[in-house]
């Protein structure tokens, strides 16, 4: 029994008990509590699907709100405890351990929803009433001549006894008669009401049909009209009512009298407002929320063709640090002080501030000269932030990275202007942050095809869109061909082929570069024992031909490395000497043994270690003598001085050193880059060892391998 209370089922029926006690009081039921609560049982079922479905459905919430009326829950207050009730236990007890903002965000629209069907129904009730009262009014007018003495008892007991506010006026405007419903709404004086004329009844928040639609009523044009109409009670407070009036007829169907009945929506109007501003602003913060931003920017971008609009799109840089050091409460006060700070440099018209989320925020500017408002906009942002802003005792200086994005309206959607300046906020943050930055649509359309990469990226490896080409290494002394590096493509469907600076990055970012560079691995090594089988003419003494693969930073660190090189090279029957694996100098500056670690239990096991652009990564070269390397690969700038003959002296100088070096080591030295003869003839002459580069040939398919003749490798 315990479990079932505990249980989903046994929290929505305390909600239940909870909601029905909150209401039952002002409820016009014969039920008894239990008995209602028992009504209440479906409904809270219901709230709950509408909290949990992963698309909102307002008609649902909807059609609880209108099942209210249904139940007799007909007074405004009960409505009022229903959204109460809704507001402060539907989460906690049908939440679950979903994400309580996405879950309270929820809970609003529902409320929203609910107040609305409610209201709906309500009216739609009332309505119903409302004919009915009117008929027997009618009927109680035209039958005057024929029996006035029972006719004028039924209308004075449906007039006094009925619960919506009535009048009766003249065709000039004079009220005759108002019942006590209408008395009480107006603050319980009747000799306010009695007497005065209805045109003195006007409101600055009337429609302008209003009235126009009044003279057609009392000139007999037309038999009644319903609208939404607000007036002043004697106490100078605002009363809202749902108005029908009607024209009443004697029996030759001459205009006599205005029939005048009001249903006061004061309250439901004040809480349609009340959920409106909640769902439409932060709880946080007090700033427009991204629903009424869009409203705003959608409006702003629809205002004709010589408008204009500029958006700042602003990230805080770093704010993950406060969360994380000083917890997220300290973070929630630091974004309250930030959208103060904020909302003090959008005070023009035209101007307003929101936040989107987390530590997101947006600055919108409309009007005819925005090119140059949106900058001094960014301008006094960069400015409100460069004070200190103190929480719990700590000065915490805060930084901020803005994309800007101006343009006339009309030509992009809401939507669009929002990525574009997303996407310039992150250029802002990738330059070092603290800045602003206008939109490119060059760069825009840059990062949208990046983005796009990045999302077809697995699914291009399962489909088999990457191939591998190879680029020969040669053999300086003599000219041979000892092997080649092994080069990824991506073969994109729609971008064509793709090279790995392109595409490279993305893959280490999102994790896919393990693998990938796995599956690079395994297809490098089958096409090295594919080699073995068919040996080069001329390759037999110098021993098999050598595969270099390239591996990144993050397959380093993969606890995978050695077990799955290890695999392969067993599964392909290939030498562990026939492998090559190149290592970016960068990615073992300041690299402690457990790095180290991996590398080492493949140099043991024969596996080349090569030391990719050298020179590069400003590592002490004292440290080489702790990396299990066998072989460092010069950098092209090194050698692009001895293109031409004569070559740059310096550069012959800092070749022939590290050369010395290299070999005093015990390493070998291939240069990349090679691209006349003239740096080939030099490197020669200062001891390299290997060499690759279009003056030998260009990557392409393994197959080319064979083609290479040594007469064109020695030119």
């Amino acid at each position: 029994m315990s479990g079932e209370q505990d249980g989903p089922e046994g929290r929505l029926r305390r909600f239940a008990t909870i909601w029905s006690r909150a209401i039952f009081p002002v409820t016009a039921t014969s039920l008894t509590r239990p008995e209602f609560e028992q009504q209440l049982v479906p409904l809270a079922r219901r709230l709950n699907d509408a909290l949990q479905e992963r698309v909102f459905d307002a008609a649902e919430s909807q059609a609880v709100g209108a099942a209210l009326i249904g139940t007799h829950c007909t007074d405004p207050e009960a409505l009022s405890r229903t959204l109460d009730c809704v507001d402060a236990y539907l989460v906690l007890y049908c939440g679950g351990e979903g994400p309580q903002e996405a879950l309270r965000a929820r809970s609003a629209r529902i409320q929203h929803a609910m107040a609305a069907g409610f209201a709906r129904a309500l009216r739609e009730r009332t309505l119903a009433e409302q004919e009915a009262i009117s008929r027997a009014a009618l009927s109680a007018r035209s039958a005057v001549a024929e029996a006035l003495h029972a006719s004028e008892a039924r209308f004075r007991a449906v007039f006094h006894g009925a619960a919506i506010g009535i009048g009766i006026a003249d065709l000039e405007g004079r009220i005759l008669e108002v019942n006590d419903a209408l008395i009480r709404m107006f603050g319980g004086l009747e000799h306010q009401l009695r007497g005065r004329n209805v045109g003195e009844w006007t409101h600055p928040d009337d429609s302008p049909h209003v009235w126009k639609l009044y003279e057609e009523l009392v000139r007999g044009e037309r038999e009644h009209y319903r609208v939404e109409k607000a007036f002043y009670r004697p106490d100078g407070t605002v009363l809202w009512t749902n108005l029908t009036v009607s024209l009443l007829r004697d029996a030759d169907g001459v205009p006599q009298y205005q029939l005048a009945l009001m249903e006061d929506t004061t309250e439901r109007r004040l809480l349609n407002l009340r959920l409106r501003y909640e769902a439409t602003h932060d709880a946080l913060t007090g700033l427009p929320n991204r629903t009424l931003f869009f409203e705003r920017l959608e409006k702003a971008l629809a205002a004709g063709a010589d408008a204009r609009f500029g958006l700042c799109y602003l990230d805080l840089d770093g704010f993950k640090t406060v969360n994380d050091s000083l917890g997220h409460a300290a973070g929630d006060r630091l974004l309250v002080e930030v959208a103060d700070r904020l909302q003090s440099c959008a005070t023009a018209p035209g101007e307003m501030v929101a936040r989107l989320g987390g530590d997101e925020f947006v600055a919108l500017t409309t009007g005819p000269d925005t090119e140059t408002e949106v900058d001094e906009l960014a301008g006094r942002i960069m400015n409100a932030l460069a004070t200190p802003i103190r929480v719990d005792g700590r000065e915490l200086t805060v930084r901020g990275s803005i994309g800007i994005v101006e343009g006339p309206a009309g030509e992009r959607g809401a939507a669009e202007v929002l990525r574009s300046a997303d996407i310039t906020m992150y250029r802002a943050k990738s330059a070092g942050g603290n800045r602003y930055e206008l939109a490119d649509p060059e760069a825009d359309a840059r990062a949208i095809t990046r983005h796009g990469l990045t999302t077809a990226l697995p699914a291009a490896l399962e489909r088999g869109e990457f191939f591998i080409e190879y680029q020969p290494l040669v053999h300086l002394a003599d000219g041979s061909v000892r092997g080649a590096e092994a080069l990824v493509r991506w073969l994109h469907p729609q971008h064509g082929v793709i090279g790995p600076d392109r595409f490279i990055p993305l893959a280490e970012h999102t994790g896919l570069i393990v693998p990938l560079g796995r599956w690079v691995l395994a297809e490098s090594v089958r096409q090295a024992r594919l080699w073995e089988a068919r040996p080069l003419d001329g390759a037999a003494a110098a021993g098999p031909l050598r595969v270099n693969v390239n591996l990144s930073p993050m397959q380093l660190t993969h606890p995978g490395l050695v077990s799955d090189t290890v695999d392969i090279l067993e599964r392909e029957g290939l030498e562990p000497g026939a492998l090559c694996l190149e290592v970016t100098e960068s990615a073992l500056i300041g690299a402690d043994d457990d790095l180290l670690k991996p590398l080492r239990r493949l140099a043991e096991m024969g596996v080349d270690i090569a030391l990719d652009d050298f020179g590069t990564g400003y590592s002490n070269l004292a440290n080489l003598r702790r990396l299990p390397v066998s072989v460092l690969k010069l950098d092209r700038s090194f050698t692009q001085g001895m293109q031409h003959f004569p070559a740059d002296p310096v550069d012959l100088k800092i070749v022939e050193g590290i050369v010395a070096l290299a070999h005093s080591l015990d390493l070998a030295v291939t240069v990349e880059g090679v691209e006349t003869g003239a740096q080939a003839d030099q490197l020669r002459e200062l001891g390299c060892d290997t060499a690759q580069g279009w003056y030998y040939a260009r990557p392409g398919p393994p197959d080319r391998l064979h083609e290479l003749a040594l007469a064109d490798a020695t030119g």
